[in-house]
């Protein structure tokens, strides 16, 4: 499964990945007009109409002794989409211990566990305040839709020019950052000089006096 996204996304298969693409953005755009359940109707409306339309065909060239009888979904059908118990308890588990994550998580920045974890959440949702006024939740959804199709073939292609960008501006933080410690350190007050040592004493060596 994991395969068959990354493949989707890279654009091995560019008529699969254009399909499915199109598929999504023209669905979640047709959610700003109609809902949800209307989407779902006719989009499975549209391929019902496709495939019935093949297997007529099929059928009358089979009736016309020009094709054997071969089924034109006959491999879909029989491809195995089912869960083994295995794959079914990892899948669960895996769901489990996502959603325990994210309740962890969500308890401990609410709760201020760390403060500075918990100011960068008040910060991020004061953000997602703002947006939330500006777009809405699918607009959001097309965007990313858009991006992880978009983004991975870039980054493919311009692999090398994107490692070369991203190096200068590592560097450029780097100096930054070096410029404001030196700056700190030489506006920063000098500490009180270390008193000296104390000499050590010299331990007196008591000479017995001798018997005469």
């Amino acid at each position: 499964m994991a395969t068959k996204l990354v493949d989707l996304v890279y654009w091995r298969s560019v008529r699969w990945t254009g399909v499915v693409f199109t598929g999504l953005v023209i669905a979640l755009a047709s959610l700003f007009q109609l809902s949800a359940i209307t989407v779902l109707s006719h989009l499975c409306l549209g391929i019902m109409c496709v495939t019935f339309l093949l297997r007529l065909w099929y059928k009358l060239l089979e009736l016309l002794r020009c094709n054997p009888g071969v089924h034109p979904f006959q491999s879909h059908l029989e491809y195995d989409n089912t869960l083994t118990d295995k794959d079914t308890v990892m899948l669960v588990e895996e769901v489990v211990l996502l959603v325990a994550f994210a309740v962890t998580e969500i308890k401990r920045l609410l709760y201020i566990d760390c403060m500075i974890d918990s100011m960068k959440f008040v910060v991020f949702l004061y953000l997602l305040t703002h947006v939330g006024v500006q777009t809405s939740g699918l607009t959001l959804i097309i965007a990313a839709v858009i991006v992880v199709f978009s983004l991975p073939l870039f980054y493919k292609k311009q692999q090398m020019r994107i490692r070369k960008i991203v190096r200068a501006v590592k560097a450029f933080v780097k100096k930054i950052k070096n410029m404001c410690l030196n700056l700190y350190s030489s506006v920063r007050p000098s500490s009180a000089p270390a008193a000296a040592p104390k000499p050590a004493a010299v331990p007196v060596v008591k000479q017995k006096a001798k018997a005469k």
